[in-house]
């Protein structure tokens, strides 16, 4: 009898070392920085580089070690009750039930736990080997389990599609950056620059263009003199040229090739042929994600071009400062416009003007306003009213007060903008 206790009392600290280094496992592989891991590797680690290979499927390897600890705790568990039964009879399975969630707790969780988490990277490089051998003799349970667990779930009414990853890096980001947001300006101001190169993919060259009506064009058919004096009275560098009609853009005339052809024209500007300086327009369209049009900037070595709609009518423009600015925030140089379209008032409102897009103000005022059936603050104010408001009508939703003040024509130009007090126990309005 005193046998079979020590060979059960051994099984049991087999078992219970078997949870623990595959609990200490998946804590050091969720917690490991895929950067250093890269570094190490680098540096000729072949540990690092399994760490990193187990990483890119992470579904199969954290699959296979849930199994393998879960199966390690549960014959323990079975060990420990069959043994203590034999003991003491009925009684030894309450007994067993209650030592066995004290060990288990502390042994195979807890301390394991705390120090992969300590040393996520170390524990990574450590155990990289063993994981994925165990992962390649899991392989087929790892992936039945998933089958029948994608099959339950579809039969609930779930859509899960065989290319979604548990893990997603971009969410494991923009988690973190929420997780330690404070207060502090440099800490905000670094969590909406993460933020904003995050959704550079979610975005289109929509949400961010220059509307039409902003737009400063030229029309060719002006006097030289005048096209002249017009570029220089101009902040912009690029300037879109037209004939004819302002929907018919011929190309794009730049400050600097201007100057150029001034300068060899000896400053006579009747003898510059503007058909030669301007060149060719690059038309974009308006559903293109931000992130290609960045790389297609970068790659085309070009920071202009103009935005386009299905039906190829010009609907504004963009250019690298516009995308660049939905980063790093706004860009301002010494020919800018000192005012932002944003005013504090005495009483805590704001007052806003209508074309200042909402994901501005969310990221300055840190408010969380809908932006995605609007761009800007007035066409949030037009699509939730369902109509086009008059001057001193006002209006609830999202938890503000949103009040017209100024408009002009068909167009809502200044809005007065108060966050509504809401009791804890209340949900704001909609």
């Amino acid at each position: 009898m005193s046998s079979e206790i020590a060979y059960a009392i051994f099984s049991i600290i087999c078992l219970i070392a078997v949870a623990a280094f595959f609990t200490g496992a998946e804590s050091g592989l969720e917690a490991a920085s895929r950067t250093r891991l890269a570094e190490l590797e680098k540096r000729g680690s072949a540990r690092a580089r399994s760490a990193l290979q187990l990483l890119e499927t992470p579904e199969r390897s954290i699959g296979g070690l849930l199994f393998g600890n879960i199966f390690a705790r549960i014959a323990a568990a079975a060990v420990a009750t069959a043994t203590l039964i034999k003991l003491v009879g009925g009684g030894g399975a309450f007994i067993a039930a209650v030592v066995m969630t004290i060990i288990i707790l502390i042994f195979a969780e807890i301390l394991p736990k705390i120090f992969a988490i300590t040393y996520p990277e170390r524990t990574s490089i450590a155990i990289a080997h063993a994981v994925r051998l165990i992962t390649a003799i899991l392989a087929p349970i790892v992936l039945a389990l998933e089958f029948t667990v994608k099959a339950a779930l579809k039969l609930f009414g779930a859509n899960v599609r065989d290319d979604v990853r548990v893990f997603s890096v971009r969410g494991e980001l923009r988690g973190a950056a929420d997780l330690h947001h404070k207060e502090e300006a440099h800490v905000k101001e670094e969590r909406a620059r993460l933020g904003g190169i995050l959704d550079l993919k979610e975005l289109e060259v929509a949400d961010i263009m220059i509307h039409r009506t902003k737009m400063k064009t030229l029309d060719l058919g002006f006097e030289q003199q005048k096209l002249v004096e017009a570029v220089l009275e101009s902040p912009h560098t690029r300037m879109p040229v037209w004939r004819g009609k302002p929907d018919n853009i011929v190309g794009i005339l730049h400050a600097k090739a201007l100057f150029k052809a001034l300068q060899e024209a000896e400053g006579d500007a009747t003898k510059i042929d503007f058909e030669k300086v301007i060149v060719p327009a690059w038309f974009v369209p308006d559903t293109r994600p931000l992130e290609d049009q960045l790389n297609a900037f970068l790659r085309r070595k070009t920071h202009f071009a103009l935005v386009v709609d299905e039906y190829g009518e010009v609907e504004g423009l963009v250019t690298l400062e516009d995308i660049l600015e939905e980063i790093v925030g706004d860009i301002k140089d010494e020919f800018d416009a000192v005012s932002s379209g944003v005013r504090k008032t005495r009483d805590g409102a704001y007052v806003i003007d209508g074309t200042v897009p909402i994901r501005d103000l969310n990221r300055t005022l840190d408010w969380q306003l809908p932006d995605e059936e609007a761009t800007t603050l007035a066409g949030l104010v037009i699509h939730e009213a369902r109509m086009i408001p008059d001057a001193g009508q006002a209006f609830s939703f999202h938890g503000f007060k949103f009040e017209v003040l100024k408009k002009r024509k068909q167009q809502i130009t200044q809005i007065k903008v108060t966050k509504i007090e809401q009791p804890a126990n209340e949900e704001p309005p909609a």
